[in-house]
């Protein structure tokens, strides 16, 4: 789909296949400040470094509209040959079109690619009206799947402005949960321990205090010190790069990427470095905004008892109490993040399915698995560490 007018808003769709071709500071306009992810630095960082392209089945196709202004409106999507990197696991239906000799790929992906992050995907200027303009570019978004033959068009942790456009649109949505932790104002790491009961408080404190006396000690690294210092960056790469080594693949993300990272974002990149005796044995990588801190990778030489919670997680709160950052996203999966005091959030993503007959037997599941979701967060609920919050909100914190 190369144009398409919607004359009635005076905007036309256009279907843009690199990030280079859209103006950073109006694509930047769109994105806001808040997800360090959405920036148009970010995901050019992606191209440029080889973590997109053919060979990554991930092309970029980002549908915009615009009108005299300029960029309007946009999605950062791209057609996939694949369905990993995505965090919304949708490979039973691809098996299932695979059994009625279908093809279920290529199909769209509207999302940050690699990042399981709930963030805006309808992108629009703040002036124009948000509610039409979200549903002309969901318009654009079926017509660019339509016309590129694409099984489905999927859209992936969105934030409730755009879930409530997709379901208006009568997409199917769907449903998962995440762990997040909140900050509730705390003057200090231990003022957020006394939230917890005292069996809970005991157990964090006896963590990090296992990691304290392997004589292991912390820094904080921000992008713009990591980009003077190429050899810890590349230490730190190590760490990363084995944690998938050790799970049989290469990781999504490059070295070339960290390096064009760490200078184009400066310090919404962060790293918590593990220092033994003044050596590097382990590394968290974080990005972070404002309102958020997001946990994305890690890795470490050895096994030390702890070391991973330390780093992932109590480092991670920390580093949010001492900056006053509101919300910690540590990433997916993982139910022993609720002892470390993280919550059961709900997360959504919207599909658009070509064929009838599949869209109704997808709807069906998501029906089923909803209330699976729903039912498997009020439990977790129930066994969150703090003292007074364990029979609070038992269907879960909504994103």
């Amino acid at each position: 789909m190369e144009s398409r007018d919607l004359k009635s808003r005076d905007l036309a769709a256009r279907v843009v296949r690199s990030i280079d071709d859209l103006d950073r500071e109006q694509w930047n306009g769109l994105a806001g400040t808040d997800s360090p992810f959405l920036r148009h630095e970010f995901l050019a960082a992606l191209e440029h470094t080889g973590c997109l392209g053919a060979e990554a089945g991930w092309m970029p196709s980002y549908v915009t509209l615009r009108d005299a202004r300029g960029l309007a409106a946009a999605a950062p999507a791209f057609v996939k040959s694949h369905s990993y990197g995505e965090f919304v696991f949708d490979f039973s239906w691809a098996q299932a079109y695979t059994r009625l000799r279908r093809r279920y790929y290529p199909k769209l992906t509207v999302a940050v690619p690699f990042t399981p992050a709930t963030g805006g995907r309808l992108l629009v200027r703040p002036d124009l009206d948000g509610p039409r303009t979200r549903q002309s570019l969901i318009e654009a978004i079926e017509a660019h799947a339509g016309s590129e033959s694409l099984s489905s068009a999927h859209v992936l942790f969105l934030e409730e402005a755009d879930r409530a456009a997709f379901e208006r649109a009568r997409w199917l949505t769907r449903r998962d949960c995440q762990f997040h932790w909140t900050n509730h104002g705390y003057a200090s790491f231990e003022q957020y321990l006394e939230t917890f009961t005292a069996e809970k408080r005991k157990k964090a404190r006896r963590e990090r205090r296992r990691v304290a006396e392997a004589g292991i000690a912390f820094e904080t690294w921000l992008g713009s010190a990591l980009e003077r210092e190429p050899r810890l960056l590349d230490r730190v790469y190590a760490f990363h790069r084995d944690t998938f080594l050790r799970h049989g693949h290469e990781p999504y993300l490059t070295r070339a990427f960290f390096g064009e990272i760490a200078r184009a974002l400066g310090d919404r990149l962060m790293v918590k470095l593990a220092l033994r005796s003044g050596r590097p044995v382990a590394a968290a990588i974080f990005f972070f905004g404002p309102a958020a801190l997001y946990g994305r990778y890690w890795g470490a030489e050895a096994d030390y008892h702890s070391l991973h919670f330390e780093a992932c997680y109590h480092q991670g709160i920390e580093f949010c109490i001492e900056r006053g950052i509101q919300r910690f996203e540590p990433g997916t999966q993982g139910e022993h993040k609720v002892s470390r005091g993280f919550e059961p959030t709900i997360t959504r993503s919207a599909h658009w399915i070509t064929d009838p007959r599949f869209r109704e037997a997808v709807r069906e599941y998501l029906e089923r698995e909803g209330e699976a979701i729903d039912a498997y967060a009020a439990e977790v609920q129930s066994h969150v560490p703090y003292r007074d919050r364990r029979a609070e909100d038992a269907g879960g914190r909504q994103s």
